[in-house]
């Protein structure tokens, strides 16, 4: 029986960059405040200089983490982005300095393995799955990567969404004939059933183990604002019947707001912890990683013309949407080994790149006022209020 109250932080996407120690330096109190302690680690690191990447990609980078950083979901989209090399590094990195991982690893085995931190005699587990691709990230029998939920993707042209009166047949048939190149599309995940039900497995065994399981999900629609699609909350329902205490998810680079399912919370987007990305910035004049002939400008135009926003150049070192200066870390408040309240830490992004923890104050409330939009927006049913310098959400 665990008898004492504790607290736990789960975070957004973590990237570390150039002085890694003044870009943590307004969230080192709040990570030291808590006994729990875990982020998302957006991008592997290196143990030496590849071509592909800058001196800021080598693991010495992410030294600040080590004694503020309990535990590292690895399951994202970048996780291969570095080949077995990047993979190797970050999971030995973690392992060297008693950081705690899951989501990625040397072969799907190692990958799907859970995670536990444990203190006072509370076993806190974490599983972490990439569920939007691309799909050379997903670890193989033979081949390091991440552990992910597989899916099929199709784009449907946007006159064709409304099938109320069409017959499959003449779907079809449309479908054979060409579509123009700027007809609107949608795309849709369809998450592949054998993949869930073995995710679903997997979350009941991991749960057996601990007294508190979390379950990350790296998904959502990238650069799009409010937005929770269908998918993503059968995912996250999936992981509550399961066995999930707290479904949490990162990927969008903007935050979503929370839902509440069977008495739990889904946090479908803590948007981003610290992100240093300079080379996405039109400011930008190096290469693109990994490409020797081109500078930036043909990425950041086709960036532009991909998403439907242009970066501010005042954000030279975080060039998001707008929006995305608004960030989550979720906060849990454990009592005799549960959830006794689940909370939002506020947190905005200022020019310098750097983010600062805010509480009930003007800029507070502004944060706030955001994530009640998008909320709604969303349709989701979450509520909030303050207690203190915290978020409620009942």
């Amino acid at each position: 029986m665990v008898n004492k109250r504790h607290t736990l932080l789960f975070a957004g996407d973590l990237v570390l960059g150039a002085e890694p120690e003044r870009y943590m330096a307004y969230i080192n109190n709040l990570l030291d405040s808590c006994d729990f302690r875990m982020a998302h680690l957006e991008e592997p690191y290196l143990d030496e200089m590849l071509e592909c990447a800058n001196e800021f990609k080598l693991t010495s980078t992410l030294e600040p983490l080590v004694g503020r950083i309990d535990l590292l979901t690895l399951a994202g989209n970048h996780f291969y982005d570095y080949g077995e090399a990047g993979v190797a590094a970050t999971v030995q990195w973690c392992e060297k300095k008693q950081i705690a991982h899951c989501g990625g690893g040397s072969n799907i085995s190692e990958a799907k393995k859970p995670a536990f931190v444990e203190k006072d005699g509370l076993k806190i587990g974490v599983l972490a799955y990439n569920a939007v691709g691309p799909k050379y990230t997903f670890a193989t029998d033979t081949r390091g990567g991440v552990s992910y939920v597989n899916f099929t993707r199709a784009y449907v042209p946007e006159h064709l969404l409304d099938q109320t009166h069409t017959r499959l047949e003449n779907d079809i048939w449309d479908l054979k004939k060409p579509v123009h190149m700027d007809t609107g599309m949608m795309g849709f995940n369809f998450i592949d059933e054998v993949s869930c039900d073995e995710i679903c497995s997997e979350i009941a065994a991991a749960k057996d183990q601990c007294n508190l399981l979390i379950v990350y999900f790296h998904k959502g629609f990238v650069h799009q604002p409010s937005v929770v699609a269908p998918w993503e909350k059968f995912l996250s329902h999936r992981a509550i019947d399961n066995g999930a205490d707290v479904v949490v998810s990162s990927h969008s680079h903007l935050a979503r707001g929370i839902e509440i399912y069977k008495g739990r919370a889904i946090y479908h987007g803590l948007n981003n912890f610290i992100c240093y990305v300079p080379q996405l910035s039109p400011l930008f004049k190096g290469k693109i990683p990994g490409d020797r002939n081109s500078d930036n400008e043909k990425w950041i135009k086709s960036r532009v013309e991909r998403f439907g926003f242009v970066p501010d150049p005042d954000y030279p070192t975080y060039p998001f949407h707008p929006e995305s200066i608004y960030c989550l870390a979720a906060k849990l408040i454990i009592e005799n080994g549960s959830i006794a309240s689940n909370r939002l830490i506020l947190l905005k992004v200022e020019k310098d790149g750097i983010p600062r923890v805010h509480g009930n104050t003007q800029t507070g409330r502004e944060i706030l006022d955001y994530i009640v939009k998008i909320t709604k927006d969303a349709e989701l049913n979450a509520r909030y209020k303050w207690e203190g310098d915290d978020i409620v959400i009942f």
